[in-house]
């Protein structure tokens, strides 16, 4: 297969959702506070994420199943059945809706640099924005306005980090794993981690392969689209680590939004309003993908249609996506249920890796497609440090409640 060849879309999809506001402000710090040391997390996570990714595709486009699909099918008896209806409706649908607050007040952040205003009724709007195209349900158009927003964001955030000028020297030995013995700064490795490698994408990449490609044909062109779009998002990532690491120590910032303003004095006049319009794509692409995850998921593992256009798919969506516009008028961020969130997120990744590392290596699904005994090392790799993360997620949470 030729590299012109290669049609870009499902990994793209996946790439715009795990490079939110989130991820944006966490590479931020990660830069910020370690400067290039903890580069080797994020090249972790984007391996662990084509590895995990890459059996969600097989999945879709071999096993012609979404995640939840194929979990409701395996596991027909009645507590495996429950046990996977709750893991999804109680993690991702009810996460979903906590953390899409995030994603509308992040992308707020990036409009009221741009043009000032209320952060509120920015948020608002660009919930009527998600809103308007997942009421569509033309999933063609919303492949395409995702994949033009990670080209605004890589086109952002790859710019201002060649134009922040970072040491190669430097940036080749944060590659190699240090500050082992720093608490606070493991926390923050399996933070970017955590960001990168999330348990919705394993159900939104399997189910929207499947609008795209079907049967084993097809399935190197996914297979490239996936390692595309997932290298290209985990470079993103380390773009914005690194123009945090190159900036003055008299500018270290703790968000993205200072970054904006941060970046003046190294980039030039228009710097801060640059980056603030990659933060806008950033938190809007994740305020898309994030109600559409919880559709593809929930309808899956209750065997419901899954076209976006169905009601049953539209009381998923449109619930997750008012929860956020709705926090995000209130200006309040929803405490309670982003703890609940960040719990069940760590919960989630490691239970859901776990059962799609299982499903990838049933023969009678996949037949000669089911897992090697290599993707079978680095798929338990995954879910060990998958494991980690939901550790660190529960102490966190506890200590917030």
């Amino acid at each position: 297969m030729k590299l012109r060849d290669v049609r870009l879309g499902p990994g793209v999809i996946v790439a715009a959702a795990f490079i939110g506001p989130g991820t944006v402000t966490t590479a931020t710090v990660a830069g910020a506070d370690y400067a290039y040391t903890l580069v080797w997390a994020l090249a972790f996570s984007i391996l662990a994420a084509l590895v995990l990714q890459e059996m969600a595709v097989r999945l879709g486009v071999v096993g012609g199943m979404g995640l939840g699909e194929a979990m409701r099918r395996r596991f027909s008896g009645g507590a495996g059945r429950v046990l996977s209806a709750a893991l999804v409706i109680g993690a991702i649908l009810i996460g979903n809706a906590a953390y899409e607050t995030g994603n509308l007040l992040g992308g707020s952040l990036g409009l009221q640099e741009l043009l000032g205003g209320s952060g509120r009724l920015w948020a608002a709007g660009l919930g009527l924005v998600a809103f308007a195209l997942l009421w569509t349900g033309r999933y063609k158009w919303v492949e395409r306005v995702l994949v033009g927003l990670v080209a605004v964001m890589g086109a952002v955030f790859l710019t201002t980090a060649i134009a922040a000028r970072p040491d190669p020297l430097e940036l080749a030995r944060g590659l190699v794993p240090a500050a082992l013995g720093d608490r606070r700064a493991m926390l923050t490795a399996l933070g970017l981690v955590g960001t990168t490698v999330v348990p919705y994408n394993l159900f939104l990449h399997a189910s929207a392969v499947r609008e795209r490609w079907r049967g084993v044909g097809d399935l190197g062109p996914a297979r490239a689209d996936t390692v595309i779009s997932i290298s290209l998002g985990g470079l993103i990532s380390v773009a914005v680590l690194v123009t945090a690491a190159a900036l003055p120590v008299a500018l270290r910032v703790t968000s993205a939004g200072d970054m904006a303003q941060a970046l003046e004095p190294t980039l030039g006049r228009w710097a801060g309003a640059f980056f603030a319009f990659g933060l806008l794509a950033a938190g809007l692409s994740s305020a898309i993908t994030a109600p559409l995850a919880a559709a593809y998921a929930t309808c899956g593992v209750l065997g419901w249609e899954g076209d976006l256009r169905s009601a049953k798919a539209r009381g998923v969506w449109v619930p997750v996506l008012a929860a956020g516009v709705f926090f995000s008028l209130l200006a309040l961020r929803p405490i309670p249920a982003i703890i609940f969130a960040q719990a069940a997120n760590g919960v989630l990744l490691p239970v859901v890796a776990a059962f799609l590392l299982y499903l990838a290596n049933d023969r009678d699904l996949l037949g000669s497609w089911s897992n090697g005994r290599t993707s079978n090392l680095l798929g338990a790799l995954a879910v060990v440090i998958a494991a980690m993360l939901g550790v660190r997620s529960l102490a966190l949470a506890l200590g917030g409640l």
